[in-house]
């Protein structure tokens, strides 16, 4: 762990669960549209809004990596099947987006990054499309780069490659730290990066890919293991 300079992290189920607030926010939109768009759910279940953004997915390869693009894309289309005007796309966004923020972090993540803020540049990295200044921690972090932003998503290298020029360092002095074996450490470890494994299930490591630099419980480990607490 010594020669580390950034610190690029990763958002969802590291620094909070992303499972439950999804399907809060899931919920949320399909009650909204139930609302004010009867007409949708009338036509379409919950489970129908997935397989029509899986199709999306498949139309739009070039786009699978922004997550944005393709639940926008799907709310005009079932408006327009259903006779309502695209219009409503932004305000229907915006009540996903609200819930979607709405994080509850683990209870270590906040004095972590405000430790790791003192001696670091910290960059996060995501696949998805938390807005850190609606949650409320932007600045605890020098920078913020999105799948959708670096044109390309983890395990990909562009976006890793973006993150460390963010970041200031050189791959080898950059650690990326995150709870996806393959996205996170795998997809680093490629583009050059050290790596940091945050396992908090204590899950087994997938023997087909190569280890990571560091496995810890959580963002308080990490910082006993880089030292940044003193």
């Amino acid at each position: 762990m010594k020669g580390i300079r950034t610190i690029t992290l990763d958002l969802d189920d590291t620094l909070w669960p992303i499972h439950p607030v999804i399907v809060r926010a899931e919920q949320a939109l399909y009650a909204w549209l139930a609302e004010h768009y009867p007409k949708i759910t009338v036509r379409y279940a919950e489970r129908d809004l997935l397989q029509l953004r899986l199709d999306v997915v498949s139309e739009f390869p070039d786009k699978s990596h922004d997550f944005t693009f393709m639940r926008r894309t799907v709310l005009a289309r079932v408006a327009e099947a259903v006779g309502y005007s695209a219009d409503y796309v932004d305000a229907a966004m915006a009540i996903f987006m609200a819930h979607r923020n709405d994080v509850e972090m683990f209870p270590e993540v906040r004095p972590a990054l405000e430790q790791l803020g003192r001696r670091y540049k910290v960059v996060a990295v995501t696949n998805g499309n938390a807005s850190l200044d609606h949650i409320g921690i932007r600045e605890l972090f020098d920078g913020v780069v999105s799948a959708s932003s670096a044109g390309a998503a983890k395990p990909d290298q562009q976006i890793f490659d973006v993150a460390v020029g963010i970041g200031g360092a050189e791959p080898h002095e950059t650690l990326h730290v995150g709870d996806h074996p393959e996205c996170d450490v795998d997809g680093a470890s490629k583009a050059g990066l050290r790596t940091a494994w945050v396992n908090r299930n204590g899950t087994e490591w997938p023997d087909h890919l190569q280890r990571p630099d560091v496995i810890v419980r959580d963002m308080g480990e990490l910082l006993e293991r880089l030292g940044a607490g003193a």
